[in-house]
């Protein structure tokens, strides 16, 4: 006979029995970004594993505020958007009142009673549900997706504050980091330049993980040539730098493919025109999955500037749809592209060494060019999304876990 449930045996601890997480995103769909595209994988995910995931984020606008249960990569996810409203110098960003944080947290830690709060971010929503969290005694683990660069363009406030404002941030980033059960972040060198910036210790990578199942390489030749970027269009991602390269091969019959949307779009589009590369360069804006997943097949080499990733779920989705990759050697993209094996690294904003490797891919042999494109196959491997799932659910019972 079953004994009756205990207290004891219904805890987070108890192995295979469903979890209540609230996660706390200041960013999720519909915005396109890494944190909200991992946010929204890891809530799927734990949905599909029986969890019930509660979602909290801000509302597109501060009138459709309320709870909603939406579909997320096809799951039913519960999403709470608390009112939300535009940050203007940014061209998608939203905000919760800072204020109203705490208060939007102890309602929805009343109401929901989880086993665990995950924070996306240590900025607003995140901050206020740690620190209620903390209070009431309930486990939080927190994963870091943020670097100055990621928001340094869009405060708007002289250098000097920023820097003032910054520092600011991280130590109190630190402050709700220490309130945390475990911090992790999705790669060993994005852990070692947190500790570094915030003086903690004991910061996990973990992948953002990757359903490679849902993309379809392309082995061998393609028809056409095609370089391609995927991501958002911002400062930090340099795709000037790309634009540049591209002009350098001149002598290539090449296309360079730029999927997403950005503040920078339209400077992007005026240095295009400047360097005469209208007929070589297509800007797709942002588009849906299975648009996405199509250009990539068709890609020849991704290629990816930016100074400022964490890790680069955009880069994991090249891997899995088998492009080699030509990539900055800049934070965590030298931990996706090894140079020589599924890919090469450049200087980063080196416009000469990027349009060098790039040529190298273009006008790599038959055997060569395949080689890369199952060094990129292999090298996703170790990111796929069930490890990343296993991982997550270990932290959320107390239980150690290996990166």
């Amino acid at each position: 006979m079953t004994p009756p449930a205990t207290p004891e045996s219904l805890d987070a601890r108890t192995p295979n029995r469903p979890l209540t997480v609230v996660m706390a995103a200041d960013t999720f769909a519909p915005d396109v970004n890494g944190a909200a595209r991992f946010a929204e994988r890891l809530s799927a995910g734990l949905v599909e594993r029986g969890h019930d995931v509660h979602v909290v984020t801000p509302s597109v606008t501060h009138r459709t505020a309320g709870v909603y249960t939406e579909t997320i990569e096809g799951q039913a996810v519960t999403v709470h958007r608390l009112p939300g409203y535009r940050w203007y110098p940014h061209d998608w960003l939203r905000f919760v009142l800072p204020w109203r944080a705490k208060h939007y947290a102890r309602r929805i830690l009343d109401e929901i009673k989880p086993d665990v709060v995950h924070s996306q971010s240590h900025i607003v929503i995140g901050r206020g549900l740690t620190r209620i969290a903390n209070q009431r005694g309930i486990p939080v683990v927190a994963t870091n997706h943020v670097m100055a660069e990621n928001i340094i363009d869009f405060t708007t406030l002289p250098p000097l504050l920023d820097k003032v404002m910054l520092k600011a941030a991280w130590d109190d980033a630190k402050r709700t980091f220490d309130m945390s059960r475990a911090v992790t972040t999705p790669t060993r060198r994005a852990a070692e330049f947190l500790e570094r910036t915030i003086d903690i210790s004991g910061v996990i990578p973990i992948s953002c993980g990757i359903d490679a199942s849902n993309y379809t390489p392309q082995l061998g030749e393609k028809a056409d040539k095609r370089i391609l970027f995927v991501g958002r269009l911002t400062t930090e991602k340099h795709v000037d730098v790309t634009l540049h390269a591209l002009a350098k091969l001149a002598d290539l019959d090449v296309t360079f493919d730029i999927v997403g949307g950005g503040d920078q779009h339209r400077n992007l589009e005026q240095l295009t025109a400047q360097l005469g590369l209208q007929d070589r360069v297509v800007f797709h804006g942002r588009v849906a999955e299975e648009e996405l997943r199509a250009t990539l097949s068709k890609a020849t080499v991704f290629a990816i500037s930016s100074i400022a990733e964490l890790q680069s779920i955009a880069t994991m989705e090249a891997m899995a749809s088998g492009l080699p990759v030509v990539a900055a050697n800049a934070v965590a993209l030298p931990h996706l592209v090894h140079d020589g094996e599924n890919g090469y690294l450049f200087e980063p904003g080196d416009a000469d060494d990027l349009a060098d490797k790039l040529r190298r891919v273009l006008t790599a042999e038959p055997a060569e060019y395949l080689r890369m494109q199952q060094a990129s196959l292999d090298g996703v491997k170790i990111h796929d999304i069930a490890r990343t799932l296993d991982t997550f659910e270990a932290l959320y019972r107390g239980e150690p876990v290996a990166p």
